[in-house]
Formats: structure tokens, sequence, C-alpha cells
């Protein structure tokens, strides 16, 4: 089958412990959760090929962070749940996730299905575009668009706002903006707030007041998507800011 990183979002814990031990008897790296929470601390330190994901979970409803787990567009999703009827399995299959099993399941057909996306995964083509609104991301030519201008960012701006796109909203602290967007780096995380601002004069429509980059008091920093997926930007030539295109060079993204 070959090895995978997986992740398994369960609240059951002798189920979660089970299908763990079965999926490491193959050769898979698993790492475990029985929260949301947990699980997005996961996602973003260990970036998994797969999530095995139950939809009811104890701090929060599965359907929604299958979504999330959507927009990323970088794991495959194999929800689990109790709920059996076509209505339940057509609104998990809509919510992002690739397979649905329902349960009892067998584990014979648990490893099965988790194999068959392991099959599905080897002929993924990664996204070439990241979208958010007004802000599109070309991965391949590392261009930015933001309200159909195109926006001159440095690669360590590239990278930042990526990770920050990536993230769908949620809040990353400053430690996991730098290992995410420049990995091989050794940094202070503190220089993430150098970097923010530059990239804030850039993109914001006032520097000052920013709305697209957020602080988040004792955590970090956040995108609001809100505020892309609204009216409320104005072109370049609206708020007096001269840009241009240039490509960027190649630097890592996370």
């Amino acid at each position: 089958m070959g090895s995978a990183s997986i992740s398994i979002v369960e609240g059951n814990p002798h189920l979660r412990s089970l299908l763990g031990w079965h999926l490491q008897q193959v050769g898979h790296w698993v790492h475990q959760s029985a929260d949301i929470s947990h699980a997005r601390e996961i996602f973003f330190s260990r970036q998994p090929t797969l999530v095995i994901l139950d939809a009811q979970l104890p701090d929060g409803d599965g359907l929604e962070f299958c979504r999330w787990l959507g927009l990323q567009q970088q794991s495959l999703i194999l929800m689990l749940s109790a709920r059996n009827s076509e209505a339940d399995i057509v609104e998990g299959l809509k919510s992002g996730a690739d397979d649905y099993l329902t349960k009892p399941f067998g584990m014979q057909e648990f490893m099965a299905r988790v194999e068959a996306l392991m099959r599905r995964n080897r002929t993924m083509i990664p996204p070439a575009t990241l979208e958010c609104g007004l802000l599109k991301i070309d991965l391949v030519q590392r261009r930015v668009r933001l309200y159909e201008q195109h926006i001159e960012l440095t690669p360590q701006e590239f990278s930042l706002l990526y990770v920050l796109a990536q993230a769908g909203g949620v809040p990353l602290s400053r430690s996991d903006l730098l290992r995410r967007a420049w990995p091989d780096a050794i940094d202070n995380p503190r220089t993430i707030d150098t970097h923010v601002l530059s990239l804030r004069k850039k993109i914001e429509i006032d520097p000052r007041q920013p709305s697209l980059i957020q602080t988040v008091r004792n955590v970090g920093y956040r995108l609001n998507l809100e505020f892309l997926n609204t009216n409320q930007l104005h072109s370049p030539e609206d708020r007096g800011v001269e840009t241009r295109f240039v490509e960027t060079k190649p630097a890592s993204a996370g």
C-alpha cells in the first residue's frame, strides 16, 4: 500500500486505538485526535495525506470540520458515522468527504477503503490556484491577484500570504507561520511581525487599520476571509496605491 501520514479524528478511544493499530501494521504514520481542536494542530504540524474523521465529535460538528478540511485542498477525507440513511451519506459527501463508511464496519472493509483512497492520492494533481474571494494565488507561476490587480510580493511575503490563505481563516501562531512558510529557516518567530507589516503595506486598504490580515491577541494572525468575500475592497487605483507585477523567485510555501 505504501506509507502515508494519516490522522484519525475519532471520539471513541477504543475505536481510535484499534484503527490506529491496524494502519500502523501496514506501515502508515498515524496521528490520533479525540477532538477538532487537537486535529487542527495535527493538520498544521503533520500535513496528513488522509484524515479519518468521525462525523460526531465532542467539541464540534464533524461535518463543519470536513468542510474546513476541504478548503485546504490537501488531505483526502474518509468520514465515519453511525448515521446510515441516504440523506446522511449524501450530506457527508457534499461536505467534502471522499468516502463515507457507516458504523459498525468490518476492519477488512475499512482497510480496503483506505487502500483505495491511497491509490486515488497517487493520481491526484495538486491545485494550481488558491482562491479566497477577491484574492487569487497562482501556485505554479507564484503570482498574486487582488481585486483583479497584480500585487508584487517578495518570496517571503508570497509564502506568508499563501500559508495564511491555506489556513482558511484559522488563526496561526507566529511559530506555526514560521514553520509552515519557511520550514528550512532558523529564525525568531517575532520576525513574522516584520513580514506581516510589509505585506499589509501592499494589500491593505489602510495598513494602519488592517482588515485583511488580522492580529489575534495571544495567538498570532489570521486572514479575514469574510472581508475578502464582500465588496468592501477597492482596487489599488481607488486607494491611491501603485502596484506592478513581477514573478518572484521560488521559495518554500509550507
